[in-house]
């Protein structure tokens, strides 16, 4: 008996693949995807660690006897576009680096260095998140304070600030200025040292200066009249600032008096408005 023939399929021939009257007549082409997810790089974290490897800079504040080295890392330093400005002048294996502040006040330019480091600057804010939160105690400060020393100690901050371009820190200290208690003599001397060593275009810290005493003639009459009138004398800009604002405060009174006086006329009766002045509390004291 013969074979049987085997036949082998041409692989040539097409393969039909479903019914025609269900398909488009052929197989459907599938692109498949070919590019790949995008791949996030990681930037590299500087830690703390590394921020002490920095060279170490020598801060010398005074001049002659009084002068006193302090030293800080370089990486910490530059926060300050001032002190990255001052860096930028030193080379690459330039073993002694040296920035001088010889006018700087020294317990101030410290207090700079701790909020570099910490972002915070003793005294702390006992409740950060709070509005009118007090302050640590500073044994340091003389109770009561007739000199002024915790205003101006923030006051000697905002203005270092201002010199080394850190805008967080001047408005740190700025709050903590009024969360600070004093005395009459205290705030006359606290309002010496802003009108002598502030812009007069700085209008953040000599408003409220001039503010306080201009609602407080009781505290000037009883308390500090003599040191006031030697204020006045020595800054000019004080005195008119002051004036300024009582004359402003006599105005409204007229205006307010004036309305007033027609709604009573016209049987209208209102709650009086008190007008505060400076928020922050003082210490009654000579």
């Amino acid at each position: 008996m013969a074979d049987a023939e085997v036949q082998i399929p041409d692989p040539s021939a097409d393969v039909e693949m479903g019914g025609e009257e269900e398909g488009d007549g052929g197989a459907e082409v599938v692109e498949e995807e070919t590019m790949l997810p995008d791949v996030e790089v990681e930037t590299k974290r500087e830690s703390f660690l590394d921020f002490l490897k920095s060279p170490i800079i020598e801060l010398a504040v005074g001049i002659g006897e009084n002068e006193t080295i302090l030293t800080a890392h370089q990486a910490l330093l530059i926060k300050s576009p001032y002190f990255q400005e001052a860096c930028a002048r030193f080379g690459p294996d330039e073993k002694r680096r040296r920035i001088d502040l010889p006018d700087e006040d020294l317990s101030a330019v410290g207090s700079v260095l701790e909020y570099l480091y910490n972002d915070e600057y003793f005294p702390k804010r006992l409740a950060p998140s709070a509005k009118d939160s007090a302050l640590e105690a500073d044994p340091s400060v003389p109770s009561p304070d007739n000199t002024g020393a915790a205003l101006l100690k923030h006051a000697r901050i905002y203005t270092l600030a201002e010199k080394f371009r850190l805008p967080s820190l001047k408005s740190l200290a700025h709050s903590k200025i009024h969360r600070t208690n004093s005395t009459a003599r205290g705030e006359i001397a606290y309002a010496r040292y802003v009108y002598k060593e502030t812009s007069r275009d700085d209008q953040q810290i000599r408003k409220p200066v001039a503010a306080f005493w201009a609602t407080r003639s009781h505290v000037l009459r009883h308390e500090a009249e003599e040191e006031f009138r030697t204020m006045c004398l020595e800054f000019p800009q004080f005195s008119f600032d002051v004036l300024s604002l009582v004359l402003d405060q006599k105005e409204k009174g007229k205006v307010r008096g004036g309305a007033e006086e027609a709604e009573s006329s016209r049987g209208v009766t209102g709650t009086p408005v008190v007008h505060s002045g400076r928020k922050r509390q003082r210490t009654s004291g000579i």
